[in-house]
């Protein structure tokens, strides 16, 4: 278990990890990505059992896939400082012949990534069919997603969401990273999400409610209750509220920062706002 301590500092040079790697390439997408790192640094620092002897299998151990993949900057930083791959490599992100693309792709061999996550609402249905596969080879660790909440209103989603919970795939622990922002604005502008806490209810699902995504102490309280609540014949979803730029000031509050990247006085500014903890690569 690591200490509340170590996981704000983890937490605070994820955020560093994730400006500079948009901000070397003027391309990516921090505010979601933010908006995530505490429940990344929680789940791969203290929450999940995995080895980082990387094989795609991942028999007896937790899994995890991330569905929204344009969040890769924030996943790419905590695979690298859980020890996936070398830390330095999050230099090559979106740089010809990476491994780290915008999105993560699994040809590249990249340790950690077991799927290709562009296209969005695809992960619920392979998080549902890992979990089954768990079940089938009688393997008793638990399979870990994360989703946005503008990507719900892709509708594959909602045809595994109601598998899942008929189904009982009670395995699975999917998160949604409802900050209620998306690329063009608010969700409740683009398309209404409407009560979700019902909808997955209607769909036979135990609901958790974390109001605050952005806490750490919060998120750890979160999951350990999800893991209680697996094995009860019916799947889990966190709603995980986080704010979109979480950790710098000019970046809350808007989904301005959906997908630009900071220049060079802005990521000065928002490094001020984070100082080095860990050691910069």
């Amino acid at each position: 278990m690591s200490t509340t301590q170590h996981l704000q500092d983890f937490v605070t040079q994820v955020r560093r990890d994730i400006l500079r790697q948009v901000h070397q390439v003027n391309s990516g997408h921090p505010g979601g990505s933010l908006g995530c790192a505490e429940y990344f640094s929680v789940l791969y620092q203290d929450v999940m059992e995995y080895s980082v002897d990387f094989d795609m299998d991942g028999k007896n151990e937790d899994l995890f896939f991330l569905s929204n993949g344009h969040i890769s900057p924030v996943f790419y930083s905590v695979l690298s400082r859980s020890g996936f791959f070398p830390v330095e490599e999050l230099n090559t992100f979106r740089k010809i012949d990476s491994r780290l693309q915008g999105h993560p792709t699994t040809h590249e061999g990249l340790p950690g990534i077991r799927i290709a996550s562009g296209s969005l609402g695809q992960g619920m249905s392979v998080a549902i069919g890992a979990a089954q596969t768990k079940k089938l080879n009688k393997d008793t660790h638990l399979i870990y997603s994360l989703h946005g909440d503008g990507e719900l209103q892709e509708g594959q989603n909602w045809e595994a969401i109601l598998y899942a919970g008929s189904k009982g795939v009670d395995n699975l622990i999917a998160t949604i990273d409802y900050n209620k922002k998306q690329i063009d604005g608010a969700t409740d502008d683009v398309l209404p999400l409407g009560n979700l806490k019902k909808k997955f209810e209607a769909f036979d699902w135990k609901v958790i409610e974390l109001k605050a995504g952005n806490d750490i102490t919060a998120i750890k309280e979160a999951l350990e209750k999800a893991k209680g609540l697996t094995g009860k014949k019916q799947p889990v979803v966190i709603l995980m509220e986080t704010e979109m730029g979480n950790g710098v000031d000019f970046m809350m509050g808007t989904h301005a920062w959906h997908g630009k990247a900071p220049n060079d006085e802005q990521l000065e500014k928002a490094l001020s706002q984070n100082l080095e903890t860990l050691g910069d690569y």
